[in-house]
């Protein structure tokens, strides 16, 4: 069996989806697949999911916000979005799921540990999910 592949998508990349695939490398390793993009990415990783994902040894500051393409999509058993609503096209025979998170973009440091600590919980059931 080829290791699966998981898409996390949020809006701009930027936060949310940065951080679950930087946790979903870190726990899963090898394992699995992982790629983000976002339906309207920013130039930038938000600084505040930078610097929570680095309280949790992650380092995810190098990473660069990518545009959703059909392509990522195809290429995915796995997807998983966060309030991007319909910018993402469904295709038959993937997984499809929608993480109900805040946006981390302007929030203060605790509430983005908070939104970082629920992905991280989701992430961990996820993997817990995914074929070996």
């Amino acid at each position: 069996m080829t290791k699966p592949t998981v898409l996390f998508v949020c809006v701009h990349n930027a936060g949310r989806s940065q951080m679950a695939a930087g946790f979903l490398q870190a726990l899963a390793g090898d394992r699995v697949e992982v790629l983000s993009a976002g339906s309207e990415p920013k130039d930038q990783i938000n600084p505040a999911a930078v610097s929570a994902m680095a309280e949790e040894g992650i380092d995810i500051a190098n990473n660069t916000p990518k545009l959703l393409t059909v392509d990522a999509v195809k290429e995915s058993d796995v997807v998983i979005t966060m309030g991007c609503g319909d910018a993402c096209p469904i295709f038959p025979g993937k997984r499809y799921e929608d993480w109900e998170l805040d946006d981390p973009a302007g929030q203060d440091a605790d509430t983005v540990r908070r939104i970082r600590d629920d992905i991280r919980s989701r992430v961990e059931t996820l993997i817990g999910e995914l074929p070996e």
